[in-house]
């Protein structure tokens, strides 16, 4: 896990996401001062409803990409969730007409931008020594943070037990230089930082959500629930989200069929038509991230605040992060509840960690 501001060292930074502890642990923290959530990802949901097959708000423009997109209307939702701590208080906000990629930017998606631009992800970049200056040289190599589980079950209060920094990991190679995507062109883009999401977003002429529209986006209409489907994790015993089934980290058992990460659109849409808006993996937000903001945000298209701060890293520039990914269970991380969120720093990268795009083409014409 890699922060480039040499804050921390090599190994303990970059990738790591609030996730929820215990409601009991949670009560006796405050929360500005220690994250009441484990930490699951970077320091730092599929979907339901009815298939929306043909929609009449499907896009008639493409992007370089040629991503299919749908058209979200604008509207007035209550935004966040009072079970987090960074996600309160729940308020009233109102967001603009905008499109929405339907799924999750794929492999195939970005080896096309990477054929047309010559661009070279954060992860596959040589390190600069400055940055690290407590790492010896022999160490900095290129590569992101992998998830790899231990062999024996351990307590959940230290995330280096299941995350690894892999020398070689990349977009094209997700675990390691011994894998690739091939045949995994249709699984979501990951080990993406920041800046390789804007890079793209900016070539496919478009860009990436604010959270307040990916929140809205997310919810698709409903009334606020539990989890943006519903109140039911399960509704009539189904998974309807790529999330962690078993032990974690020990045992993802793929109750739903999948071990890990999913292929887009494996998971019905909602009621919006978009994908894997909860699970499969995290997905940038261009706000930066502070724990406090709820309380001070713009109740009209709210852009994040103008700086970043997270008082568990307080040097390190961070970024929203929303959706929750294949890794989120109820033992440890819950942020695929409704209205939750992710944080992580602009230059890290993970095998659970991507994005999709938006556009502010104009609405559909009736």
């Amino acid at each position: 896990m890699i922060l480039r501001n040499g804050l921390i060292g090599l190994f303990s930074i970059g990738i790591i996401t609030s996730c929820n502890q215990s409601q009991n642990e949670a009560k006796t923290v405050n929360a500005f001062d220690v994250d009441t959530t484990a930490i699951c990802v970077s320091h730092g949901i599929p979907s339901r409803a009815a298939a929306i097959a043909e929609s009449e708000n499907k896009h008639t423009f493409l992007g370089a990409d040629d991503a299919t997109m749908v058209y979200i209307p604008g509207g007035t939702f209550l935004m966040g969730t009072a079970d987090f701590a960074d996600a309160s208080p729940v308020h009233e906000v109102t967001v603009g007409g905008f499109w929405m990629d339907e799924h999750e930017v794929t492999n195939a998606q970005f080896a096309r931008f990477v054929a047309a631009t010559g661009y070279q992800t954060v992860a596959e970049r040589p390190l600069d020594p400055k940055d690290f200056p407590n790492v010896p040289l022999d160490a900095l190599q290129p590569g992101s943070a992998v998830f790899t589980p231990p062999n024996q079950q351990v307590g959940l209060n230290n995330h280096l037990q299941w995350w690894t920094y892999v020398i070689g990991a990349s977009w094209r190679h997700p675990e390691g230089p011994k894998s690739n995507i091939q045949g995994r062109e249709n699984e979501p883009v990951v080990h993406i930082a920041y800046e390789d999401a804007a890079a793209f977003a900016k070539w496919a002429g478009k860009r990436l959500p604010t959270e307040a529209e990916w929140e809205y986006a997310a919810r698709a209409g409903h009334a606020n629930s539990k989890y943006y489907w519903g109140d039911e994790l399960k509704p009539e015993g189904r998974w309807i989200a790529n999330v962690y089934q078993g032990s974690f980290p020990t045992d993802d058992n793929g109750e739903d069929g999948f071990k890990g990460v999913a292929p887009v659109k494996s998971y019905q849409p909602n009621a919006w038509g978009l994908y894997d808006m909860d699970g499969n993996v995290w997905e940038w937000c261009s706000d930066y991230y502070r724990p406090d903001y709820y309380e001070t945000s713009t109740s009209t298209n709210p852009k994040g605040p103008t700086d970043s701060y997270d008082p568990m890293e307080p040097g390190a520039v961070k970024r929203v992060q929303r959706g929750g990914s294949f890794l989120c269970n109820e033992q440890y991380c819950e942020r695929y509840i409704a209205g939750s969120r992710g944080k992580g720093e602009i230059s890290s990268g993970s095998n659970n960690l991507g994005f999709r795009c938006v556009s502010d083409q104009p609405a559909p014409s009736k």
